[in-house]
């Protein structure tokens, strides 16, 4: 009785034994063999809005619309941002004449009439000198008086200031403008060509260009309406290139390389195979999400990869589903012998 226990129990042992095994090999991918991956079509999608506010006045595309990068999507009322422009050149070129003036100094014919001026004074100086002298005489003879002398004395005086002052209005017609007024002119003259650039920038701001190719998801705002710089006017739907996210597990992690080709086929039947290739691998382990299909265990460790596939026909769609086969480089496939077995 104890023996047909024990032999039983080593039966059992050798059942197992042999279940694991056929198990182990089951679940062994050939060095050689395709690595087939799940995933799912990234979703890519950007808001789009003007820089500035303003009336929206032309939207030329609509929802579905394919867009190519560069191309014009909507338009506001440009008449306010013209009109800034207008004003603020004429400030500027106020500004420009300034400058030019200082830079120039007084013109010849103001340096001229400060001369005159000078001279004048200086006429008006010897005069009051004579009578000075006439009168000083006067008192001393005793038929002049204290009060003539006096006013003789302060008119003199009067015309040696003013002649001062002439001399010194002359010297500053000849010596110009000074350095400091000259280059605070120059300074406002730079800042009213920094407004007009910022508002030239602002007209050419006030249309809305596509950033990339795409497709028009949706469209949020209708012509007419007022926005406010940032409000989303367009959601674009990148899809080129196209990105697919996807898991390998960490014993694979040695047979795919950034760079390497890949062939991606959809659930649908009779579509050709799609070519791709390997982008992005991640350098950080995670554990696998729930979404990933995959054959080990759900808390095997996993590195997120994205594929980079070409799509001109537009067959992929965000969020889409796909299945992924990496062409090992030890087997030397192409994507062209894939496509060749698949017919």
């Amino acid at each position: 009785m104890a023996n047909t226990s024990t032999r039983l129990i080593v039966l059992a042992i050798a059942g197992l034994a042999a279940a694991g095994g056929v198990w182990w090999w089951a679940h062994q991918t050939a060095p050689n063999s395709d690595l087939v991956l799940q995933g799912n079509v990234e979703v890519r999608q950007v808001n789009l809005g003007f820089k500035v506010g303003g009336r929206l006045q032309v939207l030329d595309v609509d929802e579905g619309d394919a867009v190519t990068a560069g191309q014009r999507l909507a338009s506001l009322d440009k008449v306010y941002f013209a009109d800034a422009i207008a004003q603020i050149k004429a400030q500027r070129d106020q500004l420009k004449a300034n400058l030019a003036k200082m830079e120039a100094g007084n013109r010849p014919e103001e340096i001229a009439q400060a001369e005159a001026a000078v001279a004048e004074r200086e006429s008006a100086v010897e005069n009051a000198k004579i009578t000075l002298s006439r009168a000083e005489k006067l008192l001393k003879s005793a038929t002049g008086t204290q009060k003539a002398y006096d006013d003789a004395l302060a008119a003199h005086t009067q015309a040696e200031a003013q002649l001062n002052s002439a001399r010194q209005g002359l010297g500053l017609m000849r010596a110009g403008f000074r350095k400091e007024d000259i280059e605070a002119a120059r300074a406002q003259l730079a800042n009213g060509e920094a407004a007009l650039q910022i508002s030239e920038r602002q007209l050419a701001d006030a249309e809305l260009f596509a950033p990339n190719a795409g497709i028009i998801l949706t469209r949020v705002r209708e012509a007419g309406a007022i926005v406010n710089p940032g409000e989303t006017v367009f959601v674009l739907s990148l899809t080129s290139p196209v990105w697919i996210r996807t898991y390998v597990s960490e014993v694979d992690l040695g047979r795919v390389a950034p760079g390497q080709e890949v062939s991606i086929r959809t659930d649908t039947p009779g579509v050709p195979l799609i070519k791709g290739r390997i982008g992005f691998i991640s350098t950080t382990a995670e554990f696998t999400p729930k979404t990933v299909e995959t054959r080990e265990l759900r808390t095997a460790l996993v590195y997120r990869m994205r594929l980079v596939a070409d799509d001109p026909a537009g067959v992929l769609r965000q969020g889409m589903p796909v299945t992924a086969t990496v062409l090992p480089t030890a087997a030397k496939k192409t994507f062209g012998d894939l496509q060749t077995s698949e017919k």
